[in-house]
């Protein structure tokens, strides 16, 4: 069986003025190009509330590391209560939105992702003495640059979010 673990998940929550569409486009960028990793939408739904809308959508993003490691990024965004604004700045008028946002981040070390010492219960046995022996310092080294690379486009979007809200 694939073994996998969870050792990153945090949120981050803003509310304030911002542009959606571009700051969806920056995260998958970010995901994309930054962590390297392929991602595909799970779930998208938006729902209408008068004027204003709530968002929910998810992604799901990974990397193969090497044959053994993998990386899985699950990232959940729910945007509520977003409406249009307009801003002048510089005497020109900005079209931007308005609303809650909570982003929701969750990393996964896949360990033997292809199920190669699965064959066997002798694998299995071989896996265990590999994963404890063997290889022990790698799988904190991955550990540890999964949660980096979540900690890091977390921390962007933060970034994103204040730059943005403040202009």
């Amino acid at each position: 069986m694939v073994e996998k673990d969870v050792i990153f998940s945090s949120k981050v929550k803003y509310n304030g003025i911002f542009p959606f569409s571009d700051f969806y486009n920056f995260c998958y960028d970010w995901q994309t190009q930054e962590m390297g990793l392929s991602i595909s939408e799970k779930k998208y739904s938006e729902k209408l509330k008068g004027e204003s809308r709530d968002i929910e959508f998810e992604w799901g993003g990974s990397k193969k590391v090497t044959d053994y490691f993998k990386f899985e990024v699950s990232t959940k965004f729910k945007i509520i209560g977003l409406v249009d604004v307009e801003l002048t700045q510089e005497g020109k008028k900005i079209k931007m939105n308005k609303g809650n946002i909570e982003i929701k981040a969750e990393g996964t070390l896949v360990r033997d992702y292809e199920g190669k010492f699965e064959r066997s219960a002798f694998l299995k046995f071989i896996r265990g003495i590999y994963e404890k022996w063997v290889i022990q310092s790698r799988i904190k080294e991955y550990e540890d640059k999964l949660i980096g690379a979540c900690e890091e486009f977390l921390n962007q979007v933060k970034a994103y979010l204040d730059l943005e809200g403040k202009r």
